[in-house]
């Protein structure tokens, strides 16, 4: 096993040394010297010696060695494997042609050294080995890419391709592709990565002994929670927990997530109506609910808003109303949609009527509540409206919403699958609001590489056990990322950053809007974070145009352009952002 890791085969627990000279060819040692900076290294006796091999001198030791101390614990082997990952971070084909991160950066920066870059002050780069500039070699996909899709749509569905991506080449905020295309990528993998492509601290905790562990064993959380699952939950997931909501259910995906959550409010509310948790179910629940009849199946409803998604499962999908090829030709429960309020811009010209928007949608919802034949056990919100044309509203309005359902004993599951983990300039959007009780329940995915929801009312836990149950209920391997993740954020202090880089872009794209009025229209996002959308008539053309320019843009909704890039993206990215973005308008 140890050789199979590139761990030299004289290494064992009692050497003062573990021995890597044999790791796949080309780790460069840029990249391993900030794998060590950032490792933790007070109080350890031992030392790991990284070399590297020099691809053109494959087998030939190189004066770069590195040393750093590490703690080697004398229980497995898997523990001196572990002590070796900071040397098998990156992985490259046999043939020595797809090298580091670091050296592509040298790559990158020599190809893009004629390109002018705005000098934004004294900016500290939280990825400085990344690329200077887009870099476009050839349209997009080029000819290696359009081989590797063929390819891929004789196994595999490729309609909905974007682009086909070579990650072994991507570094920080920037994609690349096989034909040497190296994009600013604001989209960020449908706005799910969170601290950069390659992230040195992630690829860290991916080759620890605790993440190879969680991998080959995983375990069946409900019934074979490994040991320290405790841990892993209190020092990741929950210590970013929101206000009030102590507890976590983890899943699988955001529609896993928002499936869990809608099962428990529905369990909530029948168990209210029985009269607690200690009162069993009747003969007759349990007969009907195999026949999917009530009592046991009861007529109940989760309502959501127009133009919102929460996934695509059967009980999200039924939720979901962003577009007709979400839902065709799959059957839906009979749950009701209220209008989520479509504001006018900009927001201080329209105050007066944004606000009669507003209550005429809380007025409905209510509404909708008292009458609906199946009564509404919960509401599910965004806190944009991500992927049916990213449409905001006012603090006001969710506060108004929270009340609403404390009146009407209805649960309030806000659904932070795209907008949680810092990237409105808050760790969860809801922040923004001000609510005087926090929500029942919030669900959680994307950027956290992990899945769930929080919740804090112990009613909430199904009365009896395997009600709220599968096979993994989660993964823990996940759980750890998003750990590793949680503390990168707070190292870099990421939340602040997005917040002043969001201030920082939307004054940018406000200016552009000056002098493209008909390119940027119906500007949102101002005060969070990156979070930032407009509207585009020609929004497909506008985005196949900025791949052109060397960035990959997402859309939302018929004519949005959404803005989703990642946590470590910075001033100088948005200036080039910027900066390529006035070059299609000008196209």
């Amino acid at each position: 096993m140890a050789e199979r890791l590139g761990v030299c085969a004289k290494s064992s627990f009692l050497n003062p040394a573990i021995r890597v000279d044999s790791l796949v060819p080309g780790l460069e040692v840029a990249v391993a010297r900030r794998m060590m900076q950032r490792a933790p290294t007070a109080g350890f006796d031992n030392h790991l010696l990284i070399s590297r091999c020099c691809p053109s001198r494959r087998g030939q030791d190189t004066a770069h060695s590195l040393s750093y101390p590490v703690s080697c614990p004398m229980a497995s082997l898997l523990c001196t494997v572990g002590r070796a990952r900071p040397a098998i971070l990156r992985l490259h084909a046999q043939n020595g042609t797809r090298n580091a991160p670091a050296a592509l950066c040298r790559q990158y920066a020599s190809a893009a050294a004629a390109a002018a870059v705005p000098d934004t002050s004294s900016e500290q780069a939280f990825f400085p080995d990344e690329p200077t500039a887009p870099i476009i070699q050839t349209p997009i996909p080029g000819p290696q890419s359009r081989k590797a899709i063929e390819r891929l749509s004789r196994v595999f569905d490729t309609r909905s391709l974007n682009m086909m991506a070579d990650y072994s080449r991507s570094y920080g905020n920037y994609i690349a592709d096989l034909d040497g295309n190296v994009l600013l990528d604001v989209y960020a993998q449908i706005a799910s990565i969170p601290v950069g492509y390659n992230n040195p601290a992630l690829l860290l905790a991916a080759t620890s002994p605790e993440m190879a562990s969680a991998i080959i064993n995983r375990p069946a959380l409900g019934n074979f929670p490994q040991h320290d699952w405790a841990d892993i939950l209190e020092t990741g997931i929950l210590s970013v927990a929101p206000k009030g909501l102590g507890q976590v259910f983890t899943g699988q995906s955001g529609s896993d997530a928002n499936e869990l959550a809608y099962k428990a409010a529905f369990m909530w509310r029948r168990q209210q109506e029985r009269g607690g948790a200690h009162v069993d179910f009747s003969a007759e629940d349990s007969a009907s609910s195999m026949n999917n009849q009530s009592p046991g199946a009861p007529d109940l409803s989760i309502l959501s808003f127009k133009s919102g998604f929460h996934g695509r499962l059967f009980g999200s999908l039924s939720t979901t109303r962003s577009k007709p090829i979400h839902k065709l030709d799959i059957p839906a429960f009979d749950w009701p949609q209220a209008p989520f309020p479509m504001l006018k811009y900009p927001l201080e010209e329209h105050a007066a009527e944004n606000a009669r928007e507003e209550q005429r949608c809380l007025d409905e919802t209510e509404r909708l509540i008292k009458e609906w034949h199946a009564p509404p056990v919960a509401v599910v919100v965004e806190p944009v409206q991500s992927e049916g044309g990213d449409n905001h509203a006012s603090p006001a309005f969710f506060r108004g919403l929270r009340d609403l359902t404390k009146k009407n004993n209805v649960l309030f599951i806000v659904d932070e699958v795209q907008t949680g983990v810092g990237a409105t300039g808050k760790f969860w959007a809801h922040e923004h609001w001000g609510l005087s009780t926090p929500p029942d329940m919030v669900t959680f995915s994307k950027k956290a590489q992990t899945a769930g929801y929080y919740f804090g009312n112990n009613d909430l836990r199904p009365n009896k056990p395997y009600r709220q149950f599968n096979t993994w209920m989660g993964d823990p391997a996940r759980a750890i990322l998003f750990r590793a993740i949680i503390q990168e954020i707070e190292r870099l202090d990421l939340v602040r950053s997005t917040a002043a880089t969001g201030d920082y872009l939307y004054n940018g794209l406000e200016s552009l809007a000056v002098h493209f009025p008909q390119e940027i229209q119906n500007l949102r996002g101002q005060n969070q974070g990156t979070f930032i959308a407009f509207d585009s008539p020609r929004r497909d053309e506008v985005l196949k145009k900025a791949k052109a320019h060397g960035v990959n843009i997402g859309g939302s909704g018929e004519k949005a352009v959404r803005l989703r890039p990642m946590l470590i993206f910075q001033k100088h990215h948005a200036d080039s952002l910027l900066e390529r973005l006035e070059k299609v308008f000008q196209s």
